[in-house]
């Protein structure tokens, strides 16, 4: 559990530290990978908390996607046609929905430690 908070502290002090501009041009393509590298994370959060997690399936899932998605905007751009928009949709709903469940998860497992007659103020 202290790796990945060390790695996220590492990867926002050496972003503070030497910040990158995207151009203006890949911002479609950039935004788009993030949020389809963002639904791999919370995907994974899901699966650590439902005991399915595999590495393997989240590494390939996290590059895959994030290549996939920006492939599909430079195909929209390329034919004249905002794909990025439904990409953004499509990611952002994905995303709400691993929170709704990494939430529900994490939520039953602390009223399983509450004591009988207890309900918890959710």
């Amino acid at each position: 559990m202290v790796l990945p908070i060390l790695g996220l502290l590492a990867g926002l002090g050496l972003g503070y530290i030497f910040p990158v501009v995207i151009p203006f041009a890949y911002a479609k393509f950039f935004s788009v990978a993030l949020l389809a590298s963002l639904d791999a994370v919370f995907g994974g959060l899901k699966a650590t908390t439902t005991g399915t997690f595999d590495s393997t399936v989240f590494i390939s899932g996290f590059f895959l996607n994030a290549l996939m998605a920006a492939f599909l905007v430079f195909i929209g751009d390329r034919l004249g046609i905002d794909l990025y928009y439904v990409a953004l949709l499509a990611l952002g709903f994905r995303i709400f929905k691993n929170l709704a469940v990494l939430r529900r998860n994490l939520f039953n497992r602390h009223h399983k430690g509450l004591p009988q007659g207890i309900e918890p103020m959710i």
